[in-house]
């Protein structure tokens, strides 16, 4: 016996068979248990959804030698001939190809005639959008006043070019596409009872490319299996639909997350060396920031079976959800330029560049951008200081800050206002020291996010102790601690051991003083505008209002 293919062999015969479309298999079960049947049926949905067995099982219950129901036998000579697609009274039409109106005329000619064998005869026409207007006006006649013996099943994948007089004869049924999870489950299902081994990675990416549709997952198992011999694993089928390396994408996350450049530049040299399409990076990019973006709003969106649980997860605690938000944008508006790049991997490259130029997890600069930010910055001027001086007092009053090699000169006014600003949060001399350290530090990355969320307790000769509050626990692994350790080494030039302790707020951290900074200018912008005379007459002459929240503070 010839073989016939999946799409065929495991087409559903009756409607408890089918997969998903609930809301449209109960109106329907509920009309044929109910004997409330209209004249004519119209269903839509994009390919592969379901259009057409929908209305095979339809005219099997009418026709079923048994008797009308939602349950047809399949085996009676009725039923075993509608599937096999021989029944004398179901006229199957492909509306693609009979276009003309003297096509539709010799079909309706017909209509008046009984069924030759059936309890009813039914019209099935196929991509019906495609007839022309006079077919549609052949057509609209017999709609309005049909037989009692005729049925007619309408199928079509674009519904908006059907004529209002045509919509509002049927009753109409869109079948939704199936989500992933139903695919790579009834692929699963065939699979098992095929006695063919599986990986439920594999399938995934089968239900993936499939995009809702049933019918093209089971040709892309079909594929796999032959692609595979017989083992449809994850490597394979991934080779087979070309589909991106997961592993490509955690490497420019990452990347972006410790704010390096080389490592990101890294990442895209490693996809391009594997002949990486970087429209279906982009592609999977976008959509595990999706994911990412999902989960932080709604947590119990994730599930507890999803392979890239510990990944999201990891994420999610690293990203700020305005973070992933931007990333998304910026990859969206990047996928849609590619084309105008003068090639994929360059307009790839550009895109990542411009992510980490608008990178603000760290609030750090790159290394390769480094000094014309800080130049845009105005701190209390600290600088690396020389290894043979500045020993480290062990005393919690007073710290002998480092000898500045060049001192950057700053106005009284400069001076005053950074004082002014620092002043209000509980700042001792180690705590003020400690954040002049952490801006001459320049730390990337979740290493940096430790050191501006710790407080200064003490410091020693061979020691540091920090203090980092419960909030920002989970910044203190060991790579990080790590990091920042061996950062403090090189910037002090001896041997030191980090220690961090836990708290419940640590109240005078560099990001807190920040956060005070932006909120003390912030105040000052909003009093600046409040009281300014031409504000005043404007809301005394036209009744006006200053929405504060509008109000920015502008550097400089």
């Amino acid at each position: 016996m010839s073989y016939q293919v999946l799409a065929r062999k495991w087409r559903p015969g009756n409607f408890s068979q089918m997969v998903g479309q609930d809301h449209v298999l109960r109106a329907l079960i509920n009309a044929l248990d109910n004997d409330r049947l209209h004249h004519a049926f119209l269903f839509t949905g994009t390919r592969g959804v379901g259009k057409t067995t929908v209305a095979r099982i339809l005219a099997k219950s009418l026709n079923c030698d048994r008797g009308v129901s939602s349950t047809p036998c399949g085996e009676c000579s009725s039923c075993v001939e509608i599937d096999a697609g021989n029944f004398v009274d179901l006229i199957e039409v492909d509306a693609a190809s009979r276009t003309k109106v003297e096509d539709t005329r010799e079909l309706l000619d017909n209509v008046l005639y009984m069924p030759t064998r059936g309890r009813y005869k039914v019209y099935l026409i196929d991509e019906v959008h495609m007839l022309t207007k006079h077919s549609f006006n052949a057509l609209l006649k017999t709609l309005e006043e049909p037989p009692a013996h005729i049925k007619f099943l309408l199928a079509t994948t674009d519904p908006q070019k059907l004529p209002a007089t045509i919509l509002s004869r049927c009753l109409q049924f869109n079948l939704t596409r199936m989500s992933k999870e139903q695919i790579s489950a009834h692929l699963d299902y065939i699979l098992t009872e095929e006695k063919i081994d599986s990986e439920s990675e594999a399938l995934k990416q089968l239900a993936h490319a499939a995009d809702g549709s049933m019918r093209d997952a089971l040709s892309l198992l079909d594929q796999a299996i032959a692609f595979t011999g017989g083992e449809v694993n994850n490597a394979d089928v991934a080779t087979m639909l070309g589909t991106i390396d997961r592993g490509h994408t955690y490497a420019l996350l990452d990347a972006l997350l410790e704010n390096d450049g080389a490592a990101l530049m890294q990442a895209v040299q490693l996809a391009a060396e594997q002949s990486c399409d970087f429209s279906a990076l982009f592609e999977d990019l976008l959509s595990l920031l999706h994911r990412i973006a999902m989960a932080q709003q709604i947590p119990e969106m994730l599930e507890s079976n999803d392979d890239e649980l510990g990944k999201i997860k990891h994420y999610i605690s690293q990203f700020n959800a305005e973070d992933i938000q931007l990333y998304y944008q910026i990859g969206l508006i990047g996928r849609r330029d590619l084309p105008l790049a003068p090639d994929p991997r360059s307009g790839f490259e550009m895109v990542m560049l411009r992510m980490l130029a608008f990178n603000p997890m760290s609030g750090q600069p790159v290394k390769s951008r480094a000094g014309s930010a800080q130049a845009k910055q105005k701190p209390v001027p600290v600088s690396k200081p020389k290894q043979a001086s500045s020993p480290l007092v062990s005393t919690a009053s007073a710290v002998a800050k480092p000898e500045s090699a060049e001192p950057v000169a700053t106005t009284t006014a400069e001076t005053s206002e950074v004082n002014s600003q620092v002043a209000a949060p509980p700042v001792n001399a180690l705590s003020s020291d400690w954040g002049e350290i952490v801006q001459a530090l320049a730390l990337k990355g979740m290493a940096g996010q430790l050191a501006m969320n710790s407080q200064l307790l003490e410091k020693t000769e061979k020691l540091i102790r920090l203090q980092l509050d419960d909030a920002h626990a989970h910044l203190a692994n060991d790579t990080t601690r790590v990091r920042l350790e061996k950062a403090l080494q090189e910037y002090f030039g001896k041997s030191l051991k980090l220690i961090i302790d836990a708290g419940l707020h640590a109240q005078a951290t560099p990001a807190v003083q920040q956060q005070h900074q932006r909120d003390e200018r912030q105040r000052a912008a909003e009093d600046e505008i409040n009281n300014d005379e031409n504000v005043k007459k404007l809301q005394q002459v036209f009744n006006a209002r200053v929405q504060n929240d509008t109000i920015q503070p502008v550097d400089g």
